[in-house]
């Protein structure tokens, strides 16, 4: 297996080292505007804890980000 690389791009986000319009953040994750949003409202949720894919992730941390991502789907509903 691939080794979780501490430099790609939402690595860098998280520390702050590239720009993002952030929405919303709390110890478990970040939310973001996509630079380049394929839908209006088009928001990434990054989780804090690293994993290179979604079959990587840690379950633990998967069911702790689906509160915030039925939120954040409400929300930009309601918005948009």
């Amino acid at each position: 297996m691939t080794a979780y690389d501490d430099t790609n791009v939402f690595a860098r986000i998280l520390r702050g080292e590239i720009p993002a319009h952030r929405v919303y953040e709390d110890e478990q994750a970040l939310v973001i505007m996509d630079a380049f949003p394929q839908v209006p409202g088009h928001t990434l949720v990054i989780p804090k804890s690293p994993s290179r894919n979604l079959l990587d992730a840690d379950p633990a941390a998967l069911a702790a980000l689906l509160p915030l991502v039925q939120r954040l789907a409400r929300a930009v509903k309601s918005a948009t």
